[in-house]
């Protein structure tokens, strides 16, 4: 194994998640995505199932963490608003309203009611999988920033003693180290 550390062992759950595949989906492409798979839920839900909310429910959960881990972390905003309006195309088909659009309006609005539960609790799940991947990506950046700003004098950066002031030679008129803590006089011309 070179160039990995050896330290504990990575648990075979995680070695698992790591296999699955790991696409990086716009704001406008997880929301398709969201809609169209929970479409297709509630429709095999319909056709298997006869429309059994809880288990549209039960799979409106991993769709909504799917979202929220496939979106790009540009997008992760999304995640959160995207999978309620996915739960809502998805529904459709289970909502079971009779008497024209006015009655599967009705229907869909009823649907969305009653099962508010598993609405709020995908939402749920999806906005805390995108807190967490924020927050994992926020201090991955602050790393890169320090460890940049670490190797930063080593490698010719601006060090303590150099000038801020472009165009000036390290040490020239600063307060610093280099130049004695004081400005330096200009001789006369003669």
């Amino acid at each position: 194994m070179a160039g990995k550390p050896t330290g504990r062992p990575v648990p075979p759950v995680v070695l698992a998640l790591r296999r699955l595949p790991q696409p990086r989906l716009t704001g406008l492409g997880a929301g398709l995505f969201a809609s169209a798979a929970m479409l297709t839920l509630g429709f095999l839900d319909r056709l298997l199932l006869d429309g059994s909310p809880v288990v549209y429910g039960l799979l409106f959960l991993p769709v909504s963490a799917l979202t929220a881990l496939w979106v790009r972390a540009a997008d992760l905003v999304t995640a959160p608003i995207a999978v309620p309006i996915a739960f809502a195309v998805g529904v459709v088909p289970i909502a079971g309203g009779t008497g024209g659009f006015g009655g599967q309006a009705m229907a869909v609005v009823t649907a969305l009611a009653v099962h508010a539960g598993w609405l709020y609790g995908g939402t749920l799940v999806a906005g805390l999988i995108a807190s967490v991947r924020k927050v994992r990506e926020m201090g991955r950046r602050q790393h890169l920033v320090r460890t940049a700003a670490a190797s930063a004098p080593a490698a010719g950066g601006v060090s303590a003693g150099s000038s801020p002031v472009a165009g000036e030679a390290p040490g020239a008129g600063g307060r610093g180290p280099a130049s004695g803590g004081r400005t330096p006089r200009r001789r006369p011309v003669a």
